[in-house]
């Protein structure tokens, strides 16, 4: 089963255009979607979770028309938004079998196997009589995958899960969403780099409401392989260097700025090469002088 998103623009009444032409085609497995905030993320999830109208486009689940088959995509779909409430004086296993209830799963004997099901795989089932008032933000975050899952979903949709989360907490939270990508389609927006390196097969960087990028993640780090260099300077040197070359990124080190510039060439005396990661590849779309886009060859170039 593929995801396929042709066309999909959105503006809103305050004239911001939120989605400019959006094309994507996704598979089966783990697809990041990177952007800064106000990329347009949101509003491209909330589209695919058929909670609004786009002004024009088409998405396709399968054989399902998600924009005009709405009860059949919320039938098969998952969804995690970035912000949800729940009941706080309510413990996890009660709630989820209100929902599993909700969902039409009303064989008490089936669903009582299928709520203990979900606190096992979210590892929640000590904590399973704890109201949920009392859970951490990722018992929460986790909770909301086993509401998720609750009817079986081919297309898992997940906006900005691990913000605020604890380094262990995001840990356990992306080995969950990493496992539920073997057998489903699993979108993951976010704006933090590092959940995508690790976790996907495929990825998009959208910004400004358009696709900026496209492809593997270690695929897009050959592109821009020998391109990404690095130098350590003064703050006092900062505003030069970002006027004279196309500084992606800059961050302190010992206390002082150590700055990453995309460029064919060595850029200046005292600039090392050194081995990009993911980041750098976000950073030198995000931050690009330019428009940047990908050609057919996936070799990043700078729009006219």
């Amino acid at each position: 089963m593929k995801l396929i998103i042709e066309n999909l623009s959105k503006t809103y009444p305050n004239g911001v255009q939120a989605l400019k032409n959006i094309n994507l085609t996704i598979e089966k497995g783990m697809f990041g979607l990177l952007g800064p905030n106000g990329a347009g993320k949101s509003t491209l999830m909330r589209t695919l979770a058929t909670l609004q109208e786009p002004d024009q486009g088409s998405i396709y689940l399968g054989a399902i028309d998600v924009l005009k088959e709405k009860l059949d995509v919320r039938k098969t779909l998952g969804y995690l938004p970035q912000e949800f409430g729940v009941y706080p004086r309510v413990n996890a296993e009660m709630l989820l079998d209100h929902l599993a209830v909700l969902k039409g799963i009303t064989n008490r004997k089936e669903r009582n196997e299928l709520v203990e099901a979900l606190l096992h795989k979210t590892n929640l089932y000590n904590d399973r009589k704890k109201n949920l008032g009392g859970y951490s933000g990722g018992m929460k975050q986790r909770f909301g995958i086993a509401q998720a899952l609750l009817n079986n979903p081919k297309l898992i949709i997940v906006d900005e899960p691990t913000a605020g989360l604890d380094p262990a907490e995001r840990n356990r939270f992306l080995n969950l969403l990493s496992e539920l990508g073997e057998n489903t389609i699993v979108i993951l927006s976010t704006h933090i780099v590092d959940d995508v390196k690790e976790l996907c097969t495929d990825m998009a960087i959208l910004n400004q409401g358009e696709v900026m990028l496209r492809g593997n993640p270690l695929q897009v780090l050959d592109d821009i392989q020998g391109k990404i260099w690095k130098k350590i300077i003064t703050k006092e040197e900062l505003p030069e260097y970002k006027q004279n070359f196309q500084v992606i990124s800059d961050k302190r080190v010992s206390g002082r700025p150590e700055i990453h510039v995309y460029s064919t060439t060595q850029p200046a005396e005292g600039f090392v090469s050194i081995e990009p990661d993911l980041e750098d590849v976000y950073f030198s779309i995000i931050n690009a002088p330019e428009p940047k886009t990908v050609t057919q060859d996936n070799e990043i170039v700078c729009a006219n």
